[in-house]
């Protein structure tokens, strides 16, 4: 398999301009003593909604990988893919995050659900888990109801992994993502999953299952944190005994789909880290986006003229997207200015009501979220939109670079206090 680091950070690059901007801030955490590999990613929604293709990713990081000089692995994710999109990403990818959230709950063969429970009396008795302080307790009827609910979405996982494999052959990493359902998993589901998991051979080197509290779009955690460090210290041991007791890739290892901004966990992440060696995937993906409007509303004229055309133009259209991402965003439309007042607002002023700096009162989470989940308002203008950025190179790649460093690298890989 390919190898995939300890420490990885998920980013998109929606239009395909700021990937050299995104390597600088790598650069930075490089510099500070912190290698980690950027994978860059990008949804078959994403490329169908702006009109691109997945190798349109692939070419922009490898120009960025070679403009730069970027000595170290890096990953091209084709995220949150099914086996009816997968086959467009397989020439471009070489990271591959299988979706199987809607087979959550699909009803599994009661014969099926007896013979894994045969398969594994290691769950009939407590289970020591290293890194848990209680063991894990499941009766047979908990157990059962744990694959009724998990065992169709990881034989789905194995059937799309087997098509990737056939190909492409074993030179990809592999992740399995959870997260966008209803229900959390507990560390005890998450291990059964990744029983079931390995039973269908897959070589998974990350999981992203769905933890408790709100990961909305673009904004901060909202959630009790003390709850989300047990959850997360207690997956981040299921994943180590796991990877040990069915074989799985001794690589395995969380992945955060944070919906990026998730600012609140980066301390809590670190000390887990820390404190157990274990290894972390964030996404942050599509945040750079926002950066991008950001910087042309900084840069004033043109730029702030369509930065302000976009809000405009996203508000009246509210409804149609938000209704792709309900269960993400939290959304208070009595805190959305009208368009009239944002066109009075200067550059700087526009910049700081959608920029995530905790504690600026000019911070407004509705318009962040809101603009977050509208970005084929930025494609509907096309050339117009990627040539301001091109003409305003340089205060937008400051934006994307700066937020990456400053708001998330540093934080949940440097900092120490």
């Amino acid at each position: 398999m390919k190898a995939l680091p300890r420490l990885s950070f998920g980013v998109g690059d929606r239009f395909a301009h700021e990937a050299e901007a995104q390597l600088a801030a790598f650069e930075k955490l490089a510099a500070a003593g912190v290698v980690v590999a950027p994978v860059w990613n990008k949804s078959n929604r994403e490329h169908s909604f702006i009109g691109s293709e997945p190798a349109s990713v692939r070419d922009a990081a490898a120009r960025a990988v070679a403009a730069r000089g970027w000595p170290h692995p890096w990953f091209v994710d084709a995220d949150h893919i099914r086996l009816e999109t997968v086959d467009r990403f397989l020439a471009a990818s070489d990271f591959f995050t299988i979706d199987v959230a809607d087979s959550i709950g699909v009803p599994a063969d009661a014969g099926a659900v007896a013979a894994f429970s045969d398969r594994h009396p290691e769950f009939s008795a407590p289970l020591v888990i290293p890194g848990i302080a209680e063991p894990i307790r499941l009766t047979a009827d908990a157990l059962a109801a744990i694959v009724r609910t998990y065992q169709a979405a990881c034989r789905e996982a194995g059937v799309i992994w087997r098509h990737i494999q056939a190909a492409r052959g074993d030179d990809v990493v592999i992740e399995v993502s959870m997260d966008e359902t209803d229900a959390p998993q507990t560390p005890p589901e998450l291990l059964v999953i990744l029983a079931l998991l390995a039973e269908e051979g897959v070589p998974l080197q990350t999981i992203a299952p769905k933890f408790t509290g709100r990961f909305n779009k673009g904004v901060d955690y909202v959630g009790d944190l003390a709850q989300f460090e047990r959850e997360f210290a207690a997956d981040v041991a299921v994943c180590g005994f796991a990877s040990r007791q069915y074989g799985l890739p001794a690589t395995l290892k969380l992945s955060v789909h944070s919906g990026s901004d998730k600012f609140s966990l980066y301390p809590v992440i670190r000390r887990t880290l820390a404190s157990t060696g274990a290894g972390v995937h964030l996404k942050t993906a599509g945040t750079t986006w926002l950066e991008e409007v950001i910087g042309l509303a900084e840069a004033g004229g043109d730029g702030l003229a369509l930065a302000r055309e976009i809000y405009a133009y996203a508000l009246d259209h509210v409804e149609e997207f938000c209704a792709p991402y309900a269960s993400v965003i939290d959304i208070d439309r009595g805190r959305l200015p009208p368009a009239a007042e944002v066109n009075s607002w200067s550059g700087p002023r526009l910049a700081a009501a959608i920029r995530h700096v905790p504690g600026c009162p000019e911070f407004n989470a509705d318009m962040r979220q809101l603009l977050h989940v509208s970005f084929k308002v930025a494609a509907k203008h096309g050339r117009r939109y990627t040539d301001l950025l091109v003409a305003n190179r340089e205060i937008v790649a400051r934006q994307v670079t700066d937020n990456l460093f400053e708001r998330h690298m540093r934080p949940l890989f440097v900092e120490t206090a």
